[in-house]
């Protein structure tokens, strides 16, 4: 009988740029995850990668773990989820794992937000008609938004004396 394994994408190393950034980024964040007296249990690490699957960047807070065994704990989440480690201060991970592209069916239509200000219908065509924005009806009378001329309507004007 074959198993049949399912393989972690390949992390490449985050640059010190990039964790500069990251860095930054996380630092107006608040823990979302807390691991505490019982340690990194099945629904710690779901709980890591569910905020990871939304957030990219995260931090998590440990209380009451030994100095010593806050590194293998940071090691052993990288390695089980797949993630980068950021940052370790004190009490505090950060980790960063990249959002994957959301997949499109190849069909799929895509739908714009903007759509004109206001419409009217012209007279005896029945198609819809935009008014135009004060800035294209000044820009008609050779106004700028101001209410002064235009410097191309200025020069136009002296230009035929």
């Amino acid at each position: 009988m074959s198993e049949t394994k399912t393989e972690k994408p390949v992390l490449t190393p985050l640059t010190p740029a990039r964790r500069r950034s990251l860095r930054a980024d996380a630092h107006h964040l608040n823990p979302v995850v807390s691991i505490s007296q019982k340690g990194l249990s099945a629904t710690v690490l779901a709980e890591i990668d569910r905020s990871l699957k939304v957030h990219e960047l995260i931090k998590v807070r440990l209380y009451g773990i030994d100095r010593d065994d806050r590194a293998a704990l940071f090691a052993e989440i990288c390695a089980t989820l797949s993630c980068h480690e950021v940052q370790h201060i004190g009490n505090l991970l950060v980790l960063w794992r990249q959002k994957p592209a959301p997949l499109k069916p190849a069909g799929e239509l895509v739908l714009t937000t903007r759509r004109p200000k206001s419409t009217s219908i012209v007279k005896g065509t029945g198609k819809a008609k935009t008014a135009p924005t004060k800035r294209q009806a000044m820009a008609a009378e050779g106004r700028n938004a101001a209410g002064r001329p235009l410097k191309s309507v200025l020069n136009k004007k002296n230009a035929a004396r």
